[in-house]
């Protein structure tokens, strides 16, 4: 295995997905290039728990973005980058969870490759496998749903619409991040096109941390379900998953009916 600091050459930005919170699930290359790094750019969302593995002598940039809230603007957080680089530093650009997932990727790479700034990407764990993981189910099933959407409760233009006929399909199964602001629209799209007031949808938050909350609810009571659950971190809406145990007692009611 070469040297961590072979690994991430002077100059060079690294950018690197920090997963979901737990530092047991960052990939080797990520933990590798952390404690290479002699600057790193870090969203918001990374815990204190993964900064920590950084060498004594790095610098830490707080470079965070808060849905609805206080950010750091891109064009800033893209010249500080370009600035340390072309300084010579060994610079990690640290996202949560994948660098290519509602990470504004494109926007840095961007910037960089105008700059003449070489630059690398790996990827990291997102939050919405790791909360399936955690709630002990697939998020693909056969004869269930044959493929799975990743999707955004709002983008710069305000809530996402999205495909709300394919998505109210019995089976369907997506994950929605940034959506808690946006239940009641979610809610309101998919059960206008058709969705079964009935859909399972699991609201994950701090996915994966000493501190994460599950709250099963379905369509019908989601946007209640999430004014009463006051969640205050990150979360991930997993539409048309349960957690095990709840599909379990729904499987065992539809029998007992069937039964009776």
């Amino acid at each position: 295995m070469a040297p961590s600091k072979t690994l991430l050459p002077q100059g060079h930005v690294a950018f690197v997905g920090a997963g979901p919170g737990d530092p047991e699930l960052l990939t080797i290359r990520a933990l590798r290039l952390i404690e290479a790094a002699e600057v790193i750019l870090h969203d918001q969302l990374v815990p204190a728990e993964i900064l920590a593995l950084a060498a004594p002598e790095a610098k830490l940039v707080s470079v965070g973005k808060k849905g609805f809230g206080p950010s750091v603007r891109q064009d800033e957080i893209n010249t500080r980058l370009i600035e340390f680089a072309q300084a010579g530093a060994r610079v990690v650009r640290l996202k949560a969870g994948d660098p290519g997932v509602f990470g504004r990727l494109d926007e840095e790479t961007e910037a960089l490759e105008a700059a003449g700034v070489p630059h690398f990407v790996t990827p990291g764990l997102t939050a919405a496998t790791a909360a399936a993981a955690g709630m002990g189910v697939s998020m693909t099933r056969r004869g269930r749903n044959s493929d799975l959407r990743l999707l955004t409760g709002h983008d710069v233009r305000g809530f996402a619409e999205q495909d709300w006929r394919s998505l109210a399909r019995p089976g369907a199964v997506a994950a929605i991040y940034m959506g808690k602001r946006a239940s009641r629209f979610l809610q309101g799209r998919l059960m206008m096109h058709g969705a079964d007031p009935a859909t399972p949808v699991t609201v994950v938050e701090n996915v994966s941390r000493a501190d994460e909350r599950r709250l099963p609810a379905t369509l019908a009571t989601l946007a209640a379900d999430l004014d009463a659950a006051e969640l205050d971190g990150p979360a991930v809406l997993l539409l048309g998953l349960a957690p095990r145990d709840a599909a379990a007692v729904a499987s065992a009611k539809l029998t007992r009916q069937e039964v009776s």
